[in-house]
């Protein structure tokens, strides 16, 4: 019976070394989720910031860009219009 009860002390041993190593797995799992989820903010934080300095840097050129395209869009409408009054002159006659 010498060996059986050697074995099954051996066995409760590496049972018990088993559970130690899980439990410290474990925290070291939960310890890693949680520095990732503060780097991960931080990061976020970061590009915010990048992107709030972005915006305040490009927006006079975004304005500046809009109101070019409008002008552009505007001259261009009235010339269509104008075609559009000479070709209506040239084919039903001058207007009253």
């Amino acid at each position: 019976m010498g060996n059986l009860t050697d074995d099954m002390t051996r066995l409760r041993g590496e049972v018990d070394a088993l559970r130690s190593d899980r439990g410290a797995l474990m925290q070291d799992l939960a310890r890693g989720a949680k520095d990732l989820a503060s780097s991960v903010s931080a990061m976020q934080s970061g590009f915010s910031a990048a992107h709030a300095t972005m915006a305040k840097k490009t927006g006079r050129a975004r304005a500046t860009y809009v109101s070019r395209i409008k002008r552009q869009v505007g001259r261009m409408r009235k010339e269509n219009a104008a075609d559009l009054a000479g070709a209506s002159q040239v084919w039903f006659g001058k207007a009253k």
